[in-house]
């Protein structure tokens, strides 16, 4: 495994949690057989689709969420590590790290267009919420691409920091910040694509995410797990605030250790933090920047986390022993936990249609997505994609 690909990983958690668990054998689930999809997809246009980039297949598989049934895989680039689409819905872009393109797939006919050539080993991309521009921060070459989504026309890539890995835009869209693994964060004026002063972002961040209000950008700050010697507080992950009107950091806010994801309530309210080496999601309150209990999730860790387009439930999702994936159902009003709800092998991303009637988990190991009702809190079965999916996408 190459330096770009560990990196992509770690993104994913992997490293989190290979550190947390004790690795036990691996079970491929058999996936049942796909027939032919075109006479449900003709039916079922009008209802979100949900788009899985998998990573090793180097392809996207569309899933009808009115159906669960999956399409025709659509062949992309090498390596697709994720997967962005427009406020509009018409146009899908993802991120082939490996052939240094983002190719774009039309939502109304399934079909890549060409790809568009980038930086290299872009692993992230986000759409400003106008429509008119695609950010791709490319991992190897230190840059952003920006792409003008009417032309599909990549514009002169901006320098940032060590390894830019991730990005959130601001609500009015003048602002993307990029997360830089290696230590910073660089906010890009997306009038003028300069880059600004680069805002120290703790010692290993991982994830970025915007408030709802825009006021507020919060980083996850991950780093190594406890080494002998060292007082266990120092190696607790932690939540950088950074307020967007001065580009300032706040007091960081200390987690558990080895977190790996963070969700903030539509309302912005709490932030809710899964620490994989803890076994633990941590809930935050913004308005004071405090940490509230750590909500325990078993015996398992906790990589990736949901919010309910409500706010009323987060749904994690954990990997346990011999990576058997659940997902906990967490009420957001009391922080306590429900029944952890058993899914695929090894889940990696999870996300929510935007009526909140389903939650769907990519597990990467069993090549399948778990589609969960959240009225019942029942998983139906499983449906097969392509070769390691690793991020889910749905349309407005």
């Amino acid at each position: 495994m190459g330096a770009m690909e560990r990196a992509v990983r770690r993104r994913l958690g992997f490293t989190a949690v290979a550190m947390a668990i004790t690795c036990g054998g691996v079970l491929a689930e058999a996936a049942p057989a796909v027939g032919t999809a075109a006479a449900w997809w003709a039916t079922a246009t009008s209802a979100p689709t949900a788009y899985v980039a998998n990573l090793m297949g180097n392809t996207v598989t569309p899933i009808s969420t009115a159906t669960n049934k999956p399409a025709a895989a659509i062949k992309v680039g090498d390596y697709p590590a994720s997967i962005a689409i427009t406020p509009n819905g018409q146009t899908a872009y993802v991120a082939d790290a490996q052939s240094g393109t983002v190719t774009p797939i039309s939502t109304a006919t399934n079909k890549a267009a060409a790809a568009i050539k980038v930086g290299d080993y872009p692993v992230a991309i986000a759409v400003t919420p106008n429509g008119q521009t695609a950010y791709v921060a490319n991992l190897a070459s230190n840059t952003v691409t920006p792409i003008a989504v009417a032309t599909s026309r990549p514009g002169k890539p901006i320098s940032v920091g060590g390894l830019p890995a991730a990005i959130a835009i601001t609500p009015n869209g003048r602002t993307a910040y990029v997360l830089n693994e290696g230590g910073t964060v660089t906010p890009i004026s997306t009038a003028t694509n300069q880059p600004g002063k680069a805002i120290n972002a703790g010692i290993s961040p991982v994830r970025i995410l915007m408030a709802p209000s825009g006021r507020t950008v919060y980083v996850l700050d991950s780093p190594v797990l406890p080494v002998a010697g060292t007082p266990a507080a120092s190696n607790d992950g932690s939540v950088i605030p950074i307020a967007t009107a001065t580009n300032k950091r706040g007091k960081a806010i200390t987690v558990g250790l080895g977190p790996t994801g963070f969700a903030i309530t539509p309302n912005g309210s709490a932030i809710y933090v899964t620490n994989a080496a803890s076994g633990t999601v941590t809930p935050i309150v913004t308005a004071t920047s405090t940490a509230g209990q750590p909500i325990s999730v078993g015996n398992a860790s906790p990589l990736f986390v949901a919010i309910a387009p409500n706010g009323k439930t987060a749904y994690v999702a954990n990997v346990g022993p011999d990576f058997q994936g659940t997902v906990t159902p967490i009420a957001t009003a009391t922080n306590k936990p429900a029944a952890a709800i058993k899914v695929g092998i090894y889940p990696v991303a999870i996300a929510i249609t935007p009526n909140g009637r389903t939650v769907y988990v990519a597990n990467s190991t069993s090549d399948t997505v778990t589609p969960i009702s959240t009225a019942t809190g029942k998983a139906g079965n499983a449906i097969p994609v392509g070769q390691d999916p690793t991020s889910i996408a749905i349309t407005p």
